[in-house]
């Protein structure tokens, strides 16, 4: 199990695996502390829509499993972290190559582990925005990831 956490082995299978490789998403790095990721989407005839701008579920899709996964790399092998719930606010039309960034701050790793350290179920939130080339904003996700200890781990 512990390869699956080794970033760099993360980052290729990502970019192999189907709901990523067909749409033309690319994890473009995943830095070893799991505290930074960048993710794009290409622009590709077969993810445009009929008003020729990027299609919404493949916008959504770029951010689906990156901060499970970055978190379960900067929490270690105690803690189930699952994603629960999402949301997308599109701005505006996306066009061409988009990027998502995501980041993990010290003081949001500290205030999970806070949360859970007696056992309890936590449910931190994070925004992505999805910027085109010209670093224009085209769509705001929300993501809610659960969070709670693994039982063997509680107190």
């Amino acid at each position: 199990m512990k390869w699956m956490f080794n970033p760099a082995v993360m980052r290729y299978l990502l970019n192999f695996w189907p709901p990523f490789l067909f749409p033309g998403i690319k994890v473009e790095e995943l830095r070893d502390d799991y505290r930074y990721c960048k993710v794009i989407l290409k622009g590709r005839p077969w993810t445009r829509n009929i008003n020729n701008s990027q299609f919404g579920g493949s916008m959504f899709s770029m951010t689906d499993p990156i901060y499970p996964l970055m978190l379960m790399g900067a929490l270690g092998k105690e803690y189930i972290v699952w994603d629960k719930q999402a949301d997308i606010n599109f701005i505006i039309p996306g066009k061409g190559k988009l990027v998502a960034e995501f980041w993990l701050a010290d003081h949001e790793i500290d205030a999970i582990k806070r949360a859970t350290e007696s056992g309890e179920k936590h449910f931190p939130q994070f925004v992505v925005n999805i910027k085109d080339s010209n670093n224009q904003i085209v769509a705001e996700v929300n993501r809610t990831v659960y969070i709670r200890k693994k039982a063997q781990y509680r107190p």
